[in-house]
């Protein structure tokens, strides 16, 4: 059967060698527990597999890709035909996963969103995330504070990991060519973050400063804690700076004092 890659699940599938040699060397993964989302049509699970692996999961939305992967790997292969939108990952295996993925453009913040927000308070389903996005995305995960790519995505993404750019991917590593670059980036746990009673406020803070990113802080700070000035001189907080002025763990400071109201 030819696969026609759909538009419709932001299909591109990664075809360039050298790309997929780098990406299944960026860390040892001989003997562990793999997911792969989006693995289109398996030019990566196939190397990953060389890599003498424990065991393999690869979740793929396409009912017709997922036919193919299981004539193309037989049994070496675990197939989740499903949206990786509706998984629980963390009852997929009970060892620590490293995942790989390119993930569909239309829903990556989306997914890597939902992974964060649900995690468990201090355990970790993963210990590695090696994560393609369009590069624009990329750009505002990693983007640091006083930059115009610094929102919502860095503050979120930057709570509880560490994440580090491995590189930016042409146009022409892929079929068919998308319109833009994309990047590679590695996530890992952090050992250090701030406990928060429910990440979901952590979304809630975010989403009411940057909706005004270009206005003054007093706005969203008087909308939340409703002038407050004990909190004002506890966080240290000059209320004509803009949302993007502030670093990450004043928004993690701000919403442990927005939960403690």
């Amino acid at each position: 059967m030819k696969i026609i890659p759909k538009k419709s699940l932001g299909q591109n599938f990664l075809i360039d060698k050298k790309i997929i040699d780098k990406i299944v060397n960026i860390e040892d993964i001989k003997n562990r527990v793999i997911i792969e989302v989006g693995p289109g049509t398996g030019n990566l699970t196939e190397k990953i597999i060389q890599k003498k692996i424990k065991k393999i999961y690869v979740i793929e939305k396409d009912n017709n890709l997922s036919i193919e992967l299981k004539k193309k790997f037989k049994n070496g292969i675990n197939i989740i035909n499903d949206d990786v939108l509706n998984i629980d990952e963390k009852k997929i295996d009970k060892e620590k996963i490293i995942v790989f993925g390119n993930l569909p453009y239309n829903i990556s913040t989306e997914i890597l969103v939902n992974w964060i927000i649900n995690l468990d308070k201090t355990y970790f389903w993963f210990d590695t995330l090696i994560l393609m996005f369009q590069k624009e995305v990329a750009d505002r995960i990693i983007a640091k504070y006083n930059t115009s790519e610094y929102g919502r995505l860095s503050i979120i993404s930057n709570w509880k990991l560490d994440i580090k750019k491995i590189c930016d991917i042409g146009p022409e590593s892929f079929v068919p060519k998308p319109k833009i670059d994309s990047s590679l980036l590695i996530f890992k746990p952090k050992k250090k973050f701030f406990i928060l009673k429910d990440p979901k406020n952590l979304e809630k803070i975010t989403r009411i400063f940057f909706n005004h990113r270009r206005k003054m802080l007093k706005r969203p700070f008087n909308q939340l804690f409703n002038g407050n000035n004990k909190i004002l001189k506890k966080l240290k907080i000059d209320l004509n700076m803009r949302p993007q002025n502030l670093d990450l763990n004043t928004y993690y400071k701000i919403t442990q004092e927005f939960e403690n109201l």
